[in-house]
């Protein structure tokens, strides 16, 4: 982009064009929504966290006269049932749920978009499924590899935002700082509701401080809002606690299986939450994808530049996909 050219923004707002309850085993009852328009280009969206839920911007990102947007609350979180639920929650459970949707509304082939955990989710499931992914689309790029939880739950990030750091750190004894994850865990799953909203609270202000360049009070309040942070610190933790239920350095091990799979992975050069050594290591190991670094930006899906990017890359891959299939 060069600097006569504007950042492109969001796509307007606009009602979804239906929405579905999805039983889908165990308990489990999914809210899936489509937008855009019903002979647009199929895809599908996958949100952040684990345990974040959907958000009515997100559909933004794709122009609703060309796109067939779904999008769908993870077990768990959001409008899905039951809230904050660990049972028979795992990566090969949401793979399930993806293809479980694509076949009930009858999607052949669609394009896949994920953010965050949503770019992990994302390349997992165009691993295991090329043949039904016309594109993915990766932002905010997480490899799931002990590493990259270590650097932001136990060492490293905390460096960064010492301040915000001590308060993530508050709830728990000194005594157990050497294993924060494990910590929070204990307390996330424990009986004492107290402080496990007292927990649930000081995991997701943590990410809601760190995921912007600059600060950003309505970010902040989002992942203060206690049903969201409920249902956000004890599914990633849960996640975290169980390698997010992959084989060690799987989602590199397995990108040769994109070699037919067009791709963009957008990445914030500042983004905290997940650094972008992720990313760049996927672009060595996936050279064929586009490879666009965003150079004032951190991890939120809501920075300008990151905008930009990701809606040029929509209308690029619209562009690029002619045939609905």
């Amino acid at each position: 982009m060069t600097q006569s050219e504007k950042l492109l923004s969001l796509y307007p707002s606009s009602t979804p064009l239906c929405q579905h309850s999805l039983p889908v085993g165990d308990g489990h009852i999914l809210k899936v929504q489509e937008h855009g328009t019903a002979k647009g280009l199929p895809a599908v969206f996958l949100h952040g966290g684990p345990g974040a839920g959907c958000s009515s911007f997100q559909p933004r990102f794709f122009n609703p006269q060309k796109y067939r947007v779904v999008t769908f609350d993870q077990r768990g979180c959001g409008g899905s049932t039951p809230h904050a639920e660990l049972h028979a929650n795992t990566t090969a459970h949401l793979l399930d749920d993806i293809e479980r949707i694509r076949e009930h509304l009858d999607i052949e082939r669609w394009l896949v978009f994920g953010g965050s955990w949503g770019s992990a989710l994302g390349l997992a499931y165009a691993q295991r499924h090329p043949e039904r992914v016309l594109g993915l689309i990766v932002r905010g790029v997480f490899l799931c590899r002990e590493q990259d939880v270590a650097w932001f739950y136990q060492r490293g990030a905390g460096r960064v935002f010492p301040d915000y750091w001590q308060e993530f750190l508050a709830p728990i004894p000194p005594a157990e700082h050497d294993d924060l994850v494990a910590a929070y865990y204990a307390r996330l799953t424990g009986d004492d509701e107290l402080a496990r909203m007292a927990a649930a609270k000081a995991w997701s202000i943590w990410e809601g401080r760190t995921a912007t360049l600059r600060p950003n009070p309505n970010v902040v309040n989002h992942f203060a809002d206690p049903y969201v942070a409920l249902s956000l610190a004890r599914i990633e933790c849960h996640y975290f606690m169980h390698d997010c239920f992959l084989e060690p350095d799987q989602l590199l091990r397995d990108v040769h299986r994109l070699a037919d799979v067009p791709g963009v992975i957008v990445q914030g050069r500042y983004d905290i939450v997940c650094p972008m050594d992720q990313a760049h290591a996927l672009h060595l190991a996936w050279p064929a994808a586009d490879y666009v670094v965003v150079p004032d930006a951190g991890h939120s899906a809501l920075e300008p530049g990151i905008i930009d990017a990701l809606v040029r890359s929509t209308d690029n891959m619209a562009a690029q996909l002619q045939t609905v299939s």
